[in-house]
């Protein structure tokens, strides 16, 4: 048995979703080990933001169930599941207008994370510095960059204390440069002992930071395993290119 179905921190089992006579997500398991970064991919409408919004209680399954530490935290409050340990950094970054960068952080820290004073400060100042963006600190966070924009989505998330952070398609949009700036801090993230889960269409990128690559096709998970094995797959390659590409 894999690493990551022996030590799970999160847990999904049987996670279908439909919307009206459209299944999305088809029965689908995932399990994550404490020290893991999994990339999701998959082509368009594979179904793969869908299993984050799950995952991260953007939206509820229509059937299946999510443990995180051993616990179901399936039909908890969205409030609730920000304060167990789930974060999420979304593709579009909308920061909160006519506020400071280190405002929206502290926001985060004391309403996501329930540090109040002194603590929120000290954390939000933390996650500034991780994050690259102690300097711009006090910066309206309207007029940041893309790359910034960025940093800031994913400061405001582990401002939270999150165990398990969700990124979805944060490369989006950046050059090459940028992207391996960001890259650097996502696997300063990870080593600090944040689980990730990563939905990504740059798979060079990806590849950076995570080991392990689960590939969905068509709202059904058909290849998981080491980023080259899975690549590799036939499954996968007729689910990008088609089965006349091999």
């Amino acid at each position: 048995m894999e690493e990551h179905a022996r030590t799970p921190i999160l847990v999904a089992s049987g996670i279908r979703k439909r919307f009206g006579a459209l299944t999305v997500l088809d029965d689908v398991d995932f399990a994550l080990g404490a020290d893991e970064a999994v990339g999701i991919v998959g082509p368009n409408g594979a179904g793969k933001t869908t299993l984050i919004d799950d995952l991260a209680d953007v939206q509820r399954p229509t059937r299946g169930s999510v443990r995180l530490r051993g616990d179901d935290v399936t039909w908890r409050p969205a409030a609730a599941w920000c304060r167990i340990g789930h974060a999420r950094a979304h593709q579009i970054p909308r920061p909160f207008g006519g506020m400071t960068v280190f405002e929206n952080v502290l926001v985060a820290a004391s309403t996501g994370g329930g540090r109040r004073g002194s603590a929120g400060y000290d954390r939000s100042l933390e996650v500034l510095d991780a994050c690259d963006l102690l300097d711009l600190a006090n910066r309206r966070a309207e007029g940041l960059g893309l790359l910034h924009r960025k940093r800031l989505e994913l400061a405001r998330a582990l401002a939270t204390d999150p165990v398990v952070v969700f990124l979805d398609e944060i490369g989006a949009g950046l050059t090459d440069d940028e992207a391996a700036e960001l890259v650097a801090t996502v696997r300063q993230v990870h080593a600090g002992g944040v689980a990730i889960v990563w939905i990504e269409h740059i798979v060079h990128v990806l590849v950076q930071v995570v080991r392990r690559l689960v590939c969905m096709d068509a709202g059904r998970v058909i290849a998981d395993g080491d980023p080259d094995s899975v690549m590799a797959d036939a499954a996968v390659i007729d689910a990008y290119l088609g089965s006349s590409a091999r």
